[in-house]
């Protein structure tokens, strides 16, 4: 309420010109704005200078690394590029290394085959000739075994008791005298 009394006795609000303010406003207002100004551009002007600079050494430095890390990469992109390079290079080398690898297991397997199977018919050559040396070996003593079996039915049932008789005596004096037949 105080101010409200204070402006309604001092009539602040009436100036003689609606852009300008008074005379002695503009002066002392003036020399005030001038004061300032040189005491801002006397003693902030060197701190705001030098943050300036400071500033625009680290961005240069930022530029400057940013520009060294971007050569690194470029070597780095460079240099796995050619090891790329080199790894397609190495892997067609030891895939065709393999590749003749394995064709000379492949010869080395056949041969090797095919010396076991020449081997293999000529010992199953010799077990089917012992085979059938050894069978007809047995069916020849069969033979002579059904043989003299059948040759002594035959003669039991021919010869008579008395002409068996003869012939075992007459065997016996044979070889008590020494003589054979």
């Amino acid at each position: 309420m105080m101010l409200a009394s204070f402006l309604a006795a001092e009539r602040i609000d009436q100036t003689p010109s609606a852009i300008w303010p008074e005379g002695y406003e503009l002066v002392f207002g003036s020399i005030a704005t001038v004061l300032i100004f040189a005491l801002l551009w006397w003693k902030a002007g060197p701190i705001v200078k030098r943050g300036m600079a400071a500033r625009t050494a680290r961005i240069q430095g930022e530029l400057d690394s940013a520009a060294g890390a971007l050569e690194s990469a470029e070597a780095e992109s460079a240099r796995i590029r050619q090891a790329l390079g080199d790894i397609a290079a190495e892997r067609s080398r030891i895939l065709a290394e393999a590749d003749a690898q394995a064709e000379a297991l492949l010869v080395d397997g056949r041969a090797r085959l095919e010396v076991e199977i020449a081997d293999m018919h000529a010992k199953a050559d010799a077990d089917i000739a012992a085979v059938m040396s050894r069978g007809s070996d047995e069916m020849r003593a069969d033979i002579a075994r059904l043989s003299s079996a059948a040759a002594d039915r035959v003669v039991e049932r021919t010869i008579d008791a008395e002409t068996q008789q003869r012939l075992v005596e007459d065997f016996i004096s044979r070889v008590g005298a020494g003589v054979t037949t």
